[in-house]
């Protein structure tokens, strides 16, 4: 394949999954747009309770990420019955942690006092979070199907069911917030009942595709053939959990991030809801190419094929960079404007927007670091990447932020520099792993 080649491929898998992606974060982006007209404390408790969601949520998305390479590899050695025997476990697996994982956010739940957070954000946070987190177990769900759909290289169909789950959230986030169309006024917990509703509705649509789709009917019918063994379940988690604590790290650290803003006031907590809010959008963008080159590394190594392997990874490194680079313009040039999307507030959109500066200049480094991940992945190397974003972000980002932020007073901006410098070394890190493995693979093959 030449270049231009592999650029069409990975642009023709990443763009859907890219959609899709945005799709999980997105809810949490028109919660906050719409609750931030309610003011700066709604906005503040739903920026506290996302930010507390999202290590949950992420930790299962990343879980669900263990079926993906497993299935690509089986699918570039043309073995439906082990892509079948995968899809069976990780439909049980995903749909099992669903229910595991909303149990624990409903303890955690219970324990968000201990984060010694403004009483009024707290008040408003709890209710909000405790009817979130029902949607793990459709959303398990959704992942489970989603996952075995791309690792066959299908990601159109998840990105047409993100897309319209994300206009029903919106649908239902006007209604139940602000009691029109009919539905009751809830306030802050229509966002979280609007949240529910949509990823059902998202699940039972994928799973509706992917059991009466006719070019997967050979999977389905070997379905009833496969027994449930603990070892498959073990190759799935093999990958998957270290690819969900990676996901705890990095998103951890964030969240940690927005509890130390915290401690400076609901204004700074509101301005860092926003820039995170924005960067999450990109974030999500770059996990989309971070998901096909996972599928991409997966396929070619189920081919043997590793200079293709090599150069697929490559090439989801060069689109991340540029697109990321091309995200951290727009923050430039739009710092004071994007902000008056959630909040009328000048004080707030200031604050928010010398954030959204620093955050221009880790998009490159987020959307390289995001891609390692993925590539590595792909490649079945997910223990080395884990102890990386654990060093990156808990061993230097977040002490850094509490040094700069809280010690020297610096503010919320000294956090987000913080995160700039973790950011910046898992990069390093990531990349410079891909290429050891990637040339050793050449090596052997010769």
């Amino acid at each position: 394949m030449t270049l231009k080649e592999h650029f069409r491929t990975n642009i023709t898998l990443a763009y859907p999954v890219m959609l899709s992606q945005m799709g999980h974060i997105l809810v949490a982006v028109a919660d906050s747009m719409m609750v931030g007209r309610l003011g700066t404390v709604p906005l503040a408790s739903v920026s506290l309770a996302n930010s507390v969601f999202s290590v949950i949520m992420l930790f299962g998305l990343g879980v669900s990420y263990g079926m993906t390479p497993l299935i690509a590899s089986a699918d570039g050695a043309n073995d439906k019955r082990t892509g079948a025997k995968f899809f069976k476990h990780g439909v049980y697996l995903n749909s099992a942690l669903g229910v595991l994982l909303m149990l624990v956010g409903l303890v955690i739940g219970q324990s968000l006092f201990l984060l010694d957070q403004d009483p009024e954000v707290l008040a408003g946070a709890l209710p909000y979070f405790n009817t979130l987190v029902f949607s793990l177990i459709p959303l398990m769900v959704f992942q489970a199907f989603r996952q075995f759909a791309e690792g066959l290289s299908m990601t159109r169909q998840a990105m047409y069911i993100s897309v319209s789950g994300n206009i029903l959230n919106v649908f239902f986030n006007y209604g139940l917030i602000y009691g029109e169309l009919g539905m009751p006024e809830l306030g802050l917990v229509g966002a979280g009942w609007a949240s529910l509703i949509s990823r059902i509705i998202m699940a039972v649509a994928m799973a509706v595709f992917v059991l009466s789709y006719k070019p997967l009917r050979r999977y389905v019918i070997l379905w009833s053939k496969i027994k449930l063994r603990p070892f498959v379940m073990r190759r799935i988690l093999n990958i998957g959990v270290p690819s969900g604590l990676q996901y705890i790290f990095e998103i951890g650290a964030f969240s940690m991030a927005a509890v130390m803003v915290g401690w400076m006031g609901a204004e700074a907590l509101a301005a860092h809801q926003i820039a995170l809010n924005l960067s999450a959008i990109t974030y999500m963008i770059a996990t989309g190419i971070s998901a096909a080159g996972a599928i991409r590394t997966g396929n070619q190594l189920g081919r043997k094929d590793y200079p293709t392997l090599r150069t697929a990874g490559l090439t989801c490194f060069a689109m991340a960079a540029i697109m990321m680079a091309f995200f951290g313009a727009g923050f430039i040039f739009g710092n004071t404007y994007l902000p008056t999307w959630y909040i009328n507030e000048p004080a707030v959109i200031e604050m928010a927007g010398s954030l959204l500066i620093i955050a221009a200049f880790f998009q490159i480094s987020d959307g390289v670091q995001a891609v390692g991940l993925g590539v590595l992945r792909g490649i079945a190397d997910v223990k080395v990447p884990t102890y990386v974003t654990l060093f990156a972000y808990w061993f230097m980002a977040i002490p850094l932020g509490y040094l700069f932020g809280i010690y020297l007073d610096w503010g919320a901006k000294g956090v987000w520099i913080a995160l700039l410098v973790g950011l910046t070394l898992a990069a390093i890190l990531h990349l410079a792993r891909f290429h050891v493995l990637s040339n050793r693979y050449i090596l052997k093959s010769r």
